[in-house]
């Protein structure tokens, strides 16, 4: 077990030390956030609130994929063909990959949390802020494996891309931007669909004062196998090249 935890350890710090993965993931979501709910005189609590938890999702999203974008340049690079002549099982790379995405988007989580409750003045339980924290770190599995569902099935360049299309397009349509409120009757119920909607509805819930709603997790459960599968898919139709 000790060299996967030195492999997840390496690929972790290579993470954090991209300034793309520090602006893109966890930079942007923090400034798009104190953007949206400063704008005019608007003061309300309430969005303020659904907003911290929407762009800390979007941030944790973006970092889940960028875990996709990772495999996709190490493959281009070699660096999975030497992974492959070392005591490292391919499962345990694979799994090392998965946990690398499960670590790197905590700090997206926190660092919006925290300006909503020190610039933003939203006020939760200390249960609450942890609860929310965690589930929306539980609930971004689903996306680091659609990352690398991405990476290991498409070459870097198109995988940034397809990864950049996912993130914004599951936001917007998921409601992670703006109030689903606001969307018209259809795209409302199709939005009811998307794994990033209910993957906020995690942390609302828990920032309203109650358990989430059984249908996001039902919805969630679907989307986790799918995406799963997908990942597998991709790597072994790509063994060979990795």
């Amino acid at each position: 077990m000790r060299d996967m935890w030195d492999y997840l350890r390496l690929e972790v710090r290579r993470t954090l030390r991209d300034t793309g993965f520090v602006i893109g993931g966890i930079a942007m979501p923090v400034m798009m956030y104190l953007l949206f709910t400063n704008i005019g005189d608007s003061n309300d609590a309430d969005w303020r609130t659904a907003s911290m938890v929407g762009m800390a999702a979007y941030g944790a999203v973006g970092s889940a994929l960028n875990t996709g974008g990772g495999v996709a340049e190490d493959r281009a690079l070699g660096w999975l063909r030497q992974l492959r002549v070392t005591p490292i099982t391919p499962r345990r790379v694979v799994a090392g990959r998965a946990l690398t995405g499960s670590v790197t988007v905590l700090p997206a989580i926190c660092v919006v949390l925290l300006a909503g409750g020190l610039v933003n003045g939203v006020r939760l339980e200390v249960w609450q802020w942890a609860l929310t924290a965690l589930l929306l770190w539980l609930g971004s599995i689903p996306f680091t494996l659609l990352g690398l569902g991405n990476g290991y099935g498409l070459t870097a360049q198109t995988a940034g891309v397809a990864n950049m299309v996912c993130n914004l397009g599951l936001a917007v349509l998921g409601g992670l931007w703006f109030p689903v409120a606001l969307f018209p009757h259809w795209l409302r119920s199709v939005s009811a669909y998307t794994p990033t909607n209910r993957f906020a509805q995690l942390g609302v819930s828990v920032t309203q004062g109650h358990a989430p709603a059984a249908s996001a997790i039902l919805v969630l459960s679907v989307w986790l196998p799918a995406f799963g599968s997908y990942a597998v898919l991709s790597y072994r139709r790509n063994a060979g090249t990795v």
